[in-house]
């Protein structure tokens, strides 16, 4: 047996939520989901957190031109709360440098929010390798 290590990556937006899962050994994030960012958000993610086995969540963290929180991250603060409250793994950000422009380079369909997910993802992974 290996260890299993998947992460899971998060691109939140008050209407819709991309998500992106790595792959087992936590060195590659591919495009997973778009879901409503809505009341089910919460338990769809703590099922699919069990169901990955995640060990990790890396929400995007969100920052206006001079640096400081855009008016989303009031919206991804609260939303981190709630997830902490439900799972038991550790939740992280990881700076999001226009990932949702960078994610519509390629594309404009319904799945940029998951591509968005999953650049966030692969710039943590990158980041922290060791």
């Amino acid at each position: 047996m290996y260890n299993v290590s998947k992460l899971l990556g998060i691109d939140y937006g008050t209407k819709r939520v991309g998500v992106a899962v790595s792959d087992e050994s936590g060195s590659v994030a591919f495009a997973k989901a778009v879901l409503p960012s809505d009341r089910t958000l919460i338990p769809t993610l703590t099922k699919l957190i069990a169901k990955e086995n995640v060990v990790r969540v890396v929400v995007g963290e969100s920052k206006n031109k001079d640096g400081h929180d855009n008016a989303v991250m009031k919206h991804t603060h609260q939303f981190v709360a709630d997830l902490e409250r439900s799972v038991t793994v550790p939740i992280s950000y990881e700076p999001e440098f226009y990932s949702s422009v960078e994610a519509r380079r390629d594309s404009d369909d319904k799945f940029v929010d998951a591509k968005a997910a999953a650049i966030i993802l692969n710039s943590f992974i990158e980041r922290t390798k060791k």
